[in-house]
């Protein structure tokens, strides 16, 4: 059985290390929602009294035991808030003998009067549980309590004194290895970010009957380990061994509530931004003498119902006949200047700003003289015979669109679109498609 320990100790060891790093020290405990930096690793140091008996039952051999100073050190990793593997040694000395008689009044006469036994080691892997955190509204506690079992090796030299007086090494010197199985409890305070005190007792169960050098009615020996000392974490971060999910989960229901309450407020002011919205929306498109123009474009309202009126909303006045046009040859000029200067943004039916200032005075013509004009829309070839009527007749369109805005009679604006069928000139080159993009003016 000692051989197969012997064994399962390095596995143990290297699934202490391996089982740490692939966890690592960035986790996501249970009840967080975002990843968080712990520091999970841990060792540490303690002294302590140990003693070669045990209150959890079996038999002493000596009637008298004695207290002796006991010393050790560990390794820890944490896994999770609740649960650890560590790693530890302790070493020190246990002592006892029959100089009082055992609780049932007995005595011993014959065999071995006295002990000393060299604690060489005791090294054990165990699985420690903290049972819970005191404050339940804390991320970060300050004591916890737990408990812890696990299993390993002592190797130890008893030293025996026979009723005789004449002591002797058992086992003749030689250090004697058997299982022993630890069980502890303990409680531990945080300190500072860094630093636990550390405070437990654990009862060690020997795999045989010779740790005190005796062999008496086959009692499996023990001795228990009191001790105080001091836990250094590393890393970064808190110890994840103090993290409360309690808490953390409380926080973050105090914080999902906080922002539902946040996302209703927003909510509820896009609801009344658009209820505003809405209201403006109507308020711009009102009708009230229903004569199709907007009230804030009404330039007449209160028109009658029926009466056509004109784009500013004002009665149509049919103008008075003119018995004679003269177009001039400045007006002709006028017209010339409009068309040089007119420009679209590309492939588009949008006016360019620095068209309007010609196209004004065209306005002032057509209003002044009470010409008609009729406006034709051309373009080179490029693109379909059916983009290019469409977006001849929607220049000419527009173009008319903009002079009635300047004041003109609608009725005496004509708007057509040929597309690509009267070219000016050869769509071969860049010359010629350019000559053939444009909007025609006919005064008359």
């Amino acid at each position: 059985m000692k051989q197969k320990l012997f064994k399962c100790l390095p596995v143990a060891l290297a699934a202490l290390f391996v089982g740490g790093a692939a966890q690592a020290q960035t986790q996501t405990p249970a009840g967080t929602s975002a990843v968080q930096q712990f520091s999970t690793w841990s060792v540490g140091v303690n002294a302590g009294v140990l003693s070669p008996i045990s209150p959890l039952g079996g038999k002493n051999d000596f009637s008298n035991w004695k207290s002796s100073l006991g010393y050790g050190l560990f390794i820890k990793k944490q896994f999770t808030p609740y649960f650890s593997l560590k790693l530890d040694g302790i070493r020190g000395k246990l002592k006892g003998d029959n100089a009082e008689a055992f609780d049932s009044g007995a005595t011993i006469t014959d065999g071995n009067s006295a002990y000393e036994t060299d604690l060489s080691y005791a090294g054990t892997l165990s699985a420690q549980v903290n049972m819970f955190n005191i404050d339940l509204f804390k991320k970060q506690d300050v004591l916890q309590l737990y408990v812890s079992a696990g299993a390993g090796l002592a190797g130890y030299k008893p030293t025996i004194t026979s009723s005789g007086g004449v002591t002797s090494d058992y086992a003749d010197g030689k250090t004697i290895s058997e299982l022993v199985i630890p069980v502890g409890i303990g409680a531990k305070f945080r300190v500072s970010e860094r630093i636990n005190f550390d405070l437990g007792w654990s009862v060690y169960f020997v795999d045989g009957d010779n740790l005190d050098g005796t062999y008496r009615n086959n009692n499996s020996d023990r001795f228990n380990y009191a001790h105080a000392g001091l836990e250094f974490a590393l890393g970064k971060g808190p110890q994840l061994a103090y993290y409360n999910p309690v808490a953390a989960s409380y926080d973050e229901a105090v914080q999902a509530k906080q922002l539902a309450g946040s996302l209703k407020s927003d909510l509820d002011n896009q609801k009344a931004e658009n209820a505003k919205l809405r209201s403006d929306m109507e308020d711009l498109l009102k009708d009230t003498d229903g004569d199709g123009v907007a009230d804030k474009l009404d330039k007449c309202p209160g028109t009658p119902s029926g009466t056509v009126v004109d784009g500013a909303g004002c009665p149509l006045v049919t103008p008075k006949p003119v018995e004679k046009v003269i177009i001039t040859e400045e007006d002709r000029r006028v017209v010339r200047d409009a068309i040089r200067n007119l420009e679209f943004d590309l492939g588009k039916s949008t006016i360019r700003s620095k068209s309007y200032p010609t196209l004004n005075r065209v306005a002032n013509l057509l209003v002044t003289k009470n010409f008609s004009l009729k406006l034709a829309g051309h373009t080179d070839n490029t693109g379909s015979a059916e983009l290019n009527m469409r977006l001849s007749k929607d220049r000419a369109e527009s173009v008319k669109a903009y002079l009635v805005s300047q004041g003109v009679n609608a009725s005496r604006v004509e708007a057509t679109g040929y597309g690509l069928t009267q070219p000016i000139a050869s769509n071969k080159t860049a010359a010629g498609r350019q000559k053939n993009r444009r909007v025609e003016f006919t005064l008359y």
